[in-house]
């Protein structure tokens, strides 16, 4: 797996792993599966796993956690603060402020068995709440040795710039993806403007640009998904043209949907760096062989031509789900 660098030098792997779908959010869990995932992805090549003290909340630290005290390898873990929500419900609140982002930090630390973090991440803006007084906070852990380096999470160009003065942040991760397209106008330029690399995450459209729920149904008990309005029916069948396109150009280049989705990603910009969810060994694999997919200036102008005609239909999230977005 090549190494790609996000802001000041952070070498990663292209591809990373996004680990919530381990713990919640999409169906039931079942540790000693994600645990075999876990490994897999290091032999094939990750070195770059994404958590939260929220998704689970708190298991998912603890299941890396376990993976670490396990692994011959020290992969580099991100992992973020700043969704409050109780065990069983997706309501939730915001905290960024610097007393929680200590609690935070020390919890995580805790959880994940390691004496520093990689990349902490502040998971969503409060925006009653100033950024600078949040970075200032960070900075001070940073300092203490408890934090490497420091990300945002769905910022808007103004905070990430506001907050870039304080502290130098090396990532935003926000949802980028054949169909959510927002920070190109923005967000995008302002990390590159700044030096800062990029992490989409939910690169596959929630799996949605795989072919995957194409006619709405197919859910288990607990799965998120059910309840976004771009997975509602009366979306799905405008939707469904976008994931037919990308299925029909992958066809062609002979590859998966999955694969083309982040090849499309990857050739977005060396400092971009999606970290595909999933918690089945086979869908690792083929997200992984994405890197070997080159896609050419004409590949790529056919992708953005045909996705020109063809709108998203819903919003990303619920009206909870949108809290801290973009803020």
């Amino acid at each position: 797996m090549e190494l790609r660098m996000l802001g000041g030098g952070f070498a990663v792997s292209a591809i990373g792993l996004g680990c919530m779908g381990m713990s919640e959010f999409y169906g039931p869990r079942d540790d000693e599966v994600s645990m075999r995932v876990l490994h897999e992805a290091i032999a094939l090549g990750i070195d770059f796993l994404d958590t939260a003290d929220m998704y689970g909340p708190h298991h998912n630290e603890e299941l890396i956690g376990a993976f670490l005290a396990q692994s011959k390898v020290r992969p580099k873990i991100a992992t973020k603060f700043g969704i409050v929500r109780a065990p069983g419900e997706y309501r939730r609140s915001l905290n960024n402020s610097p007393d929680y982002a200590r609690q935070a930090c020390e919890g995580s630390l805790k959880r994940l068995g390691v004496e520093r973090i990689d990349l902490y991440c502040v998971h969503r803006i409060d925006q009653e709440q100033d950024i600078e007084e949040t970075m200032g906070g960070l900075s001070r852990l940073v300092d203490e040795g408890k934090i490497d380096r420091l990300g945002l999470c769905e910022v808007s160009a103004t905070t990430l710039r506001r907050a870039h003065a304080v502290h130098p942040i090396t990532a935003v991760q926000t949802e980028y993806s054949l169909w959510s397209r927002g920070i190109e106008a923005e967000v995008l330029p302002a990390c590159r403007e700044l030096g800062i690399g990029f992490v989409p995450y939910s690169p596959l459209g929630r799996g949605f640009l795989t072919g995957r729920f194409q006619d709405g149904a197919g859910f288990q008990d607990g799965d998120f998904r059910a309840s976004l309005p771009r997975f509602q029916t009366e979306a799905v069948a405008s939707n469904k043209r976008i994931a037919d396109l990308v299925g029909r150009i992958a066809a062609r280049k002979g590859c998966t949907s999955a694969q083309l989705s982040l090849a499309w990603l990857l050739a977005q910009g060396d400092d971009i760096v999606p970290i595909p969810g999933t918690k089945r060994i086979g869908y690792l694999r083929d997200n992984c062989a994405a890197v070997d997919v080159t896609l050419s200036g004409a590949d790529l102008e056919e992708i953005e031509q045909g996705l020109k005609d063809l709108p998203v239909s819903g919003a990303r999230y619920t009206e909870e789900g949108m809290k801290g977005v973009d803020a």
